[in-house]
């Protein structure tokens, strides 16, 4: 265990060489500006029907100046409870897809990255060749670059870490304002709750490592207390607190791809990241306090249970890593004014770029638009049956869907029925028809229901394209 005089060594501030710094312009605009420019541009952060149905709701709060609790898209849960704990990114994405469609989305998206990129290249830069710490995050990051709510707390989550160590770093807890943050957090996206553990780690850490246990308490006590209540200012009140709660209790978690445990041939990049990142550690043997290692372990774990947190743990890294690697005598690369000012020209030139330069998706299952467009206007109106990743796309085309990505909100009856009928069960198919007077179906060309649908006589293909399919019924 380290001790506290040696706790205190590892926090000192570490000095930057000139040389560095006259070599950190190039990789400062790299790693800050180009990088996040390419991934921010790259039409596959619309690659998810999530998307589509985050904007609608963002649309839906700006038309209606007020948040829904109950569900407004769907017919088969319409009316009933909905928490939308991730309401203020969605109004973000919303108001950013009405002022510039895809572009203005992608600026925003954009614009999250570069925040990202120059958090942890500020921190990492003090210590190492900051691109050491930012390119094996981006090989973790890319398999979950959506512009979805996760990706706009990716720069938040940086800031609470900076605000963390640089607390330990001064000997004192951060400023009682910033737990203002986990306001913001909480309103953002459900992982706030990662915030509170992560200050309640650095505030354990500076009380076992500090002489002045008394002070540290007056410090860091009230900084605790005022993070917990700051979560309590959110727009859905304890329904949003809980909320996190009663997802990770649901049933049907397994059965949707970010919630279920990490597999290397899903994610093999993120896997390779790790694989050398635990062999540099033990060949530099980087020197960190025990409370670190804590929190990347547990990060670890969370990871290997579910995809979703491979993202947090690769942010988490890469702003707790350099520092113990540093130490071992690497270059950092710590830039100075005048690049800081060229950078920042840079991106605010790209994201202005981005931002009126039209994109558009790529046509396939999460962006069905010719397919939806192709649908007859008399059946627009009438119940469907569509596929999981095309419920969002239908939402923000004005169609209500049978199911759409908000798994959480339809529960584990209807998910589980709905799994069922996408696993090709004809008894399943035909309940779910009778019951809900399906009278039209959309599918993406490798589902199971396909092949259902094709051989029945009751139903006739209308229309198909690489995204998919459309059926409409030819029965009562």
């Amino acid at each position: 265990m380290t001790s506290a005089p040696e706790a205190t060594a590892l926090l000192a501030q570490p000095a930057t060489s000139a040389g560095a710094k006259r070599g950190s312009l190039i990789s400062l605009l790299l790693a800050v500006v180009l990088i996040p420019a390419v991934l921010g541009s790259s039409k596959t952060i619309f690659n998810d029907g999530d998307v589509s149905w985050h904007i609608a709701t963002g649309q839906w709060i700006l038309a209606h100046r007020s948040i829904p609790h109950v569900d407004p898209f769907s017919f088969t849960w319409g009316g009933k409870p909905w928490v939308p704990i991730e309401w203020f990114s969605e109004v973000i994405l919303g108001a950013s897809y009405r002022v510039g469609a895809y572009a203005g989305v992608a600026a925003v998206v954009t614009l999250a990255l570069m925040a990202l990129h120059a958090i942890v290249f500020a921190n990492a830069s003090r210590y190492v060749r900051a691109l050491i710490a930012i390119i094996p995050m981006d090989f973790v990051l890319v398999p979950m670059l959506f512009a979805r709510p996760h990706l706009l707390v990716w720069p938040l989550l940086a800031v609470w870490m900076w605000l963390m160590l640089r607390a330990r770093e001064r000997e004192r807890a951060p400023p009682l304002a910033s737990a203002l943050l986990m306001s913001l957090w909480a309103n953002l996206h459900g992982s706030f709750v990662l915030g509170i553990l992560i200050a309640g780690l650095f505030g354990l850490e500076a009380l076992v490592f500090s002489t002045d246990r008394r002070r540290v308490l007056r410090q860091w006590l009230p900084f605790g207390i005022a993070c917990v209540a700051a979560v309590f200012i959110n727009a859905n009140g304890i329904a949003g607190l809980v909320y996190p709660l009663h997802i990770e209790n649901l049933r049907m978690l397994p059965l949707i791809d970010e919630w279920k445990p990490s597999n290397p041939r899903v994610t093999p990049f993120a896997f390779t990241m790790l694989a050398l990142t635990l062999a540099l550690i033990a060949w530099k043997r980087p020197r960190l306090l025990w409370t670190r290692w804590l929190l990347l372990a547990g990060m670890l774990g969370l990871a290997i249970l579910q995809v979703r947190h491979q993202a947090m743990l690769a942010i988490i890294a890469a702003m707790v890593l350099p520092e113990g690697f540093g130490r071992g005598g690497v270059e950092s690369d710590r830039p100075d004014r005048a690049a800081i000012i060229v950078a920042a020209a840079a991106a605010l030139a790209l994201i202005v770029a981005r931002a009126v330069l039209p994109l558009s998706p790529v046509e396939n299952e999460a962006n069905p638009w010719k397919l939806i467009a192709a649908v007859p206007a008399q059946y627009r109106s009438q119940p469907v049956l569509n596929g999981y990743s095309m419920g969002g796309p239908l939402i923000l085309a004005g169609i209500r869907p049978f199911i759409d990505g908000r798994g959480d909100m339809y529960g584990d009856a209807l998910v589980a029925d709905y799994v069922r009928i996408t696993s090709g069960d004809r008894t399943a198919l035909d309940a779910a028809v009778k019951e809900w007077n399906i009278r039209w179906a959309i599918f993406p060309r490798q589902s199971h229901v396909t092949g259902i649908l094709d051989r029945s006589s009751g139903w006739r293909r209308i229309a198909s394209d690489e995204a998919g399919s459309v059926w409409v019924r030819t029965t009562r």
